[in-house]
């Protein structure tokens, strides 16, 4: 089992930063992918970033350049540092690790940008 806790979400106002974290614990497997999902009101979930454990990352188009992620793997963290926000950003964000067959997700953590 793996667990995935999240970290550093709030309110930030618009032009503003936050810098979430997510620390996973558990099997979490030599080789994996880590990333952060979000979900807005009424809205399907979609991906906002991730990494593998070999440092290649994926980002969705609409975030480039405003938003980063990083891991430190010996602590098994990945860390999404997100700049320049703005209100349509308001989301849960979701950790998630997913290896092989397996995908697990954090509780979520929810930011709020308020224009």
């Amino acid at each position: 089992q793996v667990q995935l806790v999240e970290s550093g979400g709030g309110l930030v106002q618009a032009g503003g930063s936050l810098r979430l974290s997510c620390a996973a614990s558990g099997s979490t497997f030599s080789s994996n992918r880590m990333g952060w999902y979000r979900q807005a009101p009424g809205k399907q979930r979609e991906l906002v970033a991730s990494i593998t454990t070999g440092g290649s990352t994926n980002y969705a188009d609409s975030l480039k350049g405003r938003f980063t992620i990083s891991r430190d793997s010996g602590k098994n963290t990945v860390y999404l540092q997100m700049n320049s926000l703005k209100p349509d950003d308001t989301a849960v964000y979701y950790c998630n690790l997913y290896a092989y067959v397996y995908n697990y997700w954090g509780q979520g953590t929810q930011v709020t940008v308020s224009s």
